[in-house]
């Protein structure tokens, strides 16, 4: 049986397809920029959770998450490194006690909530879930769909920048 029509690329020959780049703009940092400022990031994080200002630890990672083709290298090269944002973010989550979890969300912006529901699912595809337990990534969804609504869940699944 052929099979050979199931890897033609149909939308080379729509002129009206629509691409990422029209739906968003790129991060215009190059990849070197993004590693640097995710060492620095880890750094100011570390700092935060020494002082137990979780809130302003969960800003600073995700806040200006990187988007777009261009950081692609730098993604990879964050997570050979192993200073990666998301094992940032999984350091947050782990030393949070649960009753603050509630408070925390709430003082996070609309933006950065819907960005801590793409670090759960990126977190969540990690095979073994990573570093962190699956209950973690599972509680801090469950606080934040109660804070944030089901439409934090509907932004994250439809937006096209992936982190």
């Amino acid at each position: 049986m052929d099979t050979a029509f199931r890897k033609i690329n149909i939308d080379i020959y729509d002129e009206d397809v629509l691409q990422d780049s029209e739906l968003y703009e790129a991060d215009p940092r190059d990849p070197a920029e993004v590693l640097e400022d995710a060492k620095q990031r880890a750094g100011m994080v570390r700092s935060l959770l020494a002082k137990n200002d979780i809130p302003a630890a969960l800003t600073v990672v995700l806040e200006n998450a990187p988007y777009g083709p261009n950081v692609d290298d730098a993604k990879a090269r964050i997570l050979v490194v192993d200073i990666m944002t998301l094992q940032t973010l999984l350091t947050i989550l782990n030393t949070t006690k649960s009753a603050d979890i509630p408070g925390v969300i709430k003082s996070l912006s609309l933006d950065t909530q819907d960005t801590l529901m793409k670090y759960l699912y990126k977190g969540m595809a990690m095979p073994g879930w990573g570093d962190v337990s699956g209950s973690v990534l599972l509680g801090w969804h469950e606080k934040l769909t109660e804070v944030a609504g089901v439409g934090c869940i509907v932004r994250t699944m439809t937006d096209r920048r992936i982190v």
